[in-house]
């Protein structure tokens, strides 16, 4: 049997679920991959680890120490914006949407803020809004990469694969290799279920200095949908503690279980 036979109209529809899923992940940092990095200093020096090697529970901590600092003093820029991303993280996206509201009446202006304020809008499902908030903070004379890649992954969860993918490049020419924007544009690809050359993208993400476990994740997706079970699972566990790795796993088995596909996937893979 071959992979195009083994990817049913439901996995297609599956694909299209966690393309979006694993998208609004990046677009939640995008700064993204930089936003994780950069938790580590400033305002959130005082935490023990890189937010990234967090497990779930000294994540959840964090989360309630940066949000005890925010409380303090709501009008604090670097607080709201740390702990709106922290929230994002952890999934409470319409919490992270009320305190960016907040920090954006506060500091209205400010590009840094109105990108992140349109993340947060567009986490939470409030697409139309998110492009509108974006393209505020963008400037023509100083366009921005990130925002560039942010408005790319909004325009392709509203179905705009083309416009989506031409920001993409507009990124990529402002900073070229990005892997959070590679991905991104792979993960356009696996929306509209071109599956190889998605993985071509991601591979090329994957392969970048600075490229992070979401990009394999996102990688690992693509493979599996093809049907190459084995190679997707040691892509989810690459560079990860044996913990990290059965999440990644985990997740991904999930992604691909739905009316037995993933049972499917691994007969097509020991076929081959």
């Amino acid at each position: 049997m071959t992979t195009r036979h083994v990817l049913s109209s439901s996995m297609h529809r599956l694909a299209l679920g966690a393309a979006v899923a694993l998208m609004a992940l990046s677009l939640s940092g995008c700064a993204g991959q930089q936003s994780r990095k950069e938790l580590t200093t400033g305002s959130i020096s005082k935490l023990s680890k890189p937010v990234q090697s967090m497990t779930a529970s000294e994540l959840a901590a964090a989360t309630e120490s940066i949000g005890q600092a925010y409380e303090r003093n709501p009008k604090d820029r670097e607080a709201g914006l740390d702990y709106a991303n922290l929230l994002r993280m952890t999934g409470r996206n319409e919490q992270a949407l009320a305190v960016m509201q907040q920090v954006a009446i506060n500091h209205p202006t400010d590009r840094e803020v109105l990108g992140a304020y349109g993340k947060a809008q567009a986490a939470a499902g409030q697409l139309e809004q998110a492009l509108a908030t974006i393209g505020r903070a963008q400037t023509p004379d100083r366009p921005d990469w990130k925002l560039k890649s942010a408005e790319g992954a909004v325009l392709d969860q509203l179905g705009r694969s083309a416009e989506a993918r031409l920001r993409y490049r507009e990124a990529l020419d402002l900073r070229p290799n990005e892997p959070s924007i590679l991905s991104n544009l792979g993960m356009s690809y696996l929306l509209t279920k071109d599956l190889r050359t998605a993985e071509t993208y991601l591979k090329s993400a994957a392969g970048q200095p600075g490229a992070d476990s979401s990009i394999r994740q996102n990688l690992a997706l693509a493979v599996g949908l093809q049907g190459r079970f084995q190679e997707a699972e040691t892509i989810a566990r690459q560079e990860l503690t044996a913990e990290q790795a059965e999440a990644n796993v985990a997740y991904l088995r999930s992604m691909l279980s739905q009316q037995g596909a993933w049972k499917q996937l691994a007969k097509a893979d020991d076929a081959n």
